[in-house]
C-alpha cells in the first residue's frame, strides 16, 4: 500500500494540456491570503491541480527537489496541444509528464473519439520512449446541460485506460472521483473547478501515481447544502448561458480561442516551489 513516507522518484515534472492543467479557475491568492476579486481571476495567474501536485512532490522529496514547467493553455484541442506543447516538453528531459487534453474537442457534438485516442496514443508513446512517465486523466462525468458529452467522454475513458495499460502510464480518475459530483466544486462556468476541486483532485493525482494522498478525506462528501445556497444556486443557473455559453458559441462562430495569444504560466522548469510566483 502506497506511504505517506514514499518519496517520490521524479525530479522534473512538466505538465501539457488545456485549461483544466492550467488551473482555471483556481487564482493564487494574494500575499495577504486574500483572493483575486471578481472579475480579475482572468488575468491572475491560476494555480490548479498540477501546481498542487508539484506542490506534493516537492515537499515528499525534501532536499532531493523538483523542478516544474506548465506549457498548458486554456482553449487548446488535443491536436493543438500535441502540435505546440510535446516537443517542447520532450526537451526538458522530464521524467514525469501530465498529458490531459481533448475536453474542448469532446465538447463539440462532431468531436472524432478515434482520431483523439489515435492523437493521444502516439504522444504517450513518444513519451514513454524518451524513459518519461506519463500521467493521462479521464474525464469528469458532467451534469445539466453538459451531460449531453457523457457518452462521449464515457468512450474516451475507456481508450484512456487502455492506452495506460499497454504503454505502462499512469492514470488520474477524475471520473471516479465522487466529490466532483457536488456542484459546489465547480466554477460559475460549470466547466472548471475551485480552488477546492483542484485540491481534491492534486490528491487524486497522487493516488493515480501510486503515492498516498495528502488528504485521506479526498473524496468525501461535502456538508449537504443549505436551502438558502440552493436558492442562489437556482438563480445562478438562469445567469449561466448569458454569462457562459453564449461567449463561448461566439467564438467559435469566429473561429478565435480563449487561450489565443496566451503564453504559458511556467514555460521552463524551475526550481519547485519557486520564491515568487
Amino acid at each position: 500500500m502506497a506511504s505517506h513516507d514514499s518519496i517520490p522518484p521524479w525530479s522534473r515534472y512538466v505538465a501539457i494540456g488545456d485549461s483544466f492543467s492550467e488551473g482555471l479557475w483556481d487564482p493564487y491568492p494574494y500575499d495577504d491570503g486574500t483572493r483575486a476579486p471578481a472579475g480579475t481571476e482572468t488575468t491572475a495567474v491560476q494555480r490548479g491541480w498540477t501546481d498542487r501536485l508539484a506542490d506534493h512532490l516537492a515537499e515528499r522529496r525534501g532536499d532531493e527537489g523538483l523542478e516544474y514547467a506548465n506549457l498548458a493553455i486554456r482553449g487548446k484541442k488535443l491536436r493543438q496541444i500535441v502540435d505546440e506543447q510535446l516537443d517542447v516538453a520532450l526537451a526538458m528531459q522530464p521524467d514525469l509528464v501530465s498529458i490531459v487534453g481533448g475536453g474542448n474537442d469532446i465538447l463539440r457534438p462532431q468531436a472524432d473519439i478515434d482520431g483523439l485516442t489515435a492523437t493521444l496514443e502516439e504522444s504517450v508513446a513518444r513519451l514513454r520512449a524518451s524513459g518519461a512517465d506519463v500521467l493521462m486523466g479521464t474525464g469528469f462525468r458532467a451534469g445539466g446541460a453538459l451531460s449531453l458529452t457523457s457518452g462521449r467522454v464515457g468512450q474516451y475513458n475507456a481508450t484512456i485506460w487502455s492506452i495506460a495499460r499497454r504503454h505502462g502510464a499512469y492514470v488520474l480518475d477524475n471520473w471516479g472521483l465522487g466529490a466532483l459530483h457536488d456542484w459546489r466544486l465547480w466554477s460559475d462556468d460549470r466547466i472548471h473547478l475551485t480552488d477546492e476541486g483542484h485540491r481534491r483532485v492534486a490528491n487524486a493525482a497522487l493516488v493515480g501515481l501510486g503515492l498516498a494522498p495528502d488528504d485521506d478525506t479526498f473524496d468525501d462528501a461535502l456538508p449537504a447544502a443549505t436551502a438558502r445556497r440552493l436558492r442562489e444556486r437556482a438563480r445562478e443557473d438562469a445567469q449561466w448561458a448569458r454569462a457562459h455559453v453564449m461567449p463561448w458559441v461566439q467564438r467559435r462562430l469566429r473561429g478565435t480561442s480563449s487561450g489565443d495569444g496566451r503564453a504559458p504560466k511556467w514555460p521552463t522548469p524551475l526550481p519547485w516551489p519557486p520564491s515568487e510566483r
